[in-house]
């Protein structure tokens, strides 16, 4: 595949769709071809599963159900987008991957669901396949939290399902993302998400010049 694949991880509130659009304008303007897309939800299908996943009642499904729900999603999402994307040469930015899945599903619910499972299931789903870069955004949970419920105030469909669990499922979530990126450091970079969109914007773009280049 001949394009490169960027995602952006994080728990709530860290800015990581508006970075996403962010960049997506620098690469336009380098006259870079990229596809912006999401998980859950970046296809048809995707948006009905996001619907299930993202409102509603935090009890509805047990993290099982979740991870379940979240690799069918993601393999729809590779066979119908990203991967033919990347085939025709296209960057792909992605709000959301596999990460998420081992944050929210494995940290999120303190280790309930065997780590191994989720393995299985990303092997089954995805392969060998692995994003070209990660952007890790890091915030302290109840600033990110804040963030969310305030954008969600303004929405009609209110995406707030997890964001209702407690605190401390978000503070497992953030411990999750930082021992994702710690162990796989040359694919992920951890940023600081507590500033102005304009500063991390700054750093995003220098850091996938130095990691990817612009050709």
């Amino acid at each position: 595949m001949s394009g490169k694949f960027i995602t952006f991880e994080g728990g709530e509130g860290t800015g990581k769709s508006t970075q996403l659009k962010l960049l997506a304008d620098v690469l336009a303007s380098r006259k870079i071809s990229a596809v912006r897309t999401k998980e859950p939800g970046g296809t048809e299908i995707g948006l009905e599963l996001r619907r299930l996943l993202c409102c509603g009642d935090k009890d509805k499904f047990d993290g099982v159900a979740e991870a379940l729900l979240y690799f069918a999603d993601r393999r729809i999402h590779l066979t119908q987008k990203i991967w033919p994307a990347l085939r025709d040469g296209n960057w792909v930015l992605s709000d959301r991957f596999a990460d998420s899945t081992m944050a929210y599903q494995y940290y999120g619910y303190n280790k309930k669901l065997p780590k191994q499972a989720l393995e299985n299931l990303y092997q089954i789903a995805v392969g060998d396949f692995r994003p070209d870069l990660t952007f890790i955004l890091d915030i302290d949970p109840q600033i990110g939290l804040a963030r969310s419920f305030a954008k969600a105030a303004g929405m009609e469909v209110k995406e707030t399902r997890f964001e209702s669990r407690q605190l401390e499922f978000h503070q497992n979530l953030r411990r999750g993302f930082l021992e994702i990126a710690a162990a796989e450091p040359d694919r992920c970079v951890v940023l600081n998400a507590d500033k102005s969109i304009e500063a991390l914007h700054r750093e995003i773009v220098q850091t996938v010049a130095e990691r990817l280049g612009w050709e």
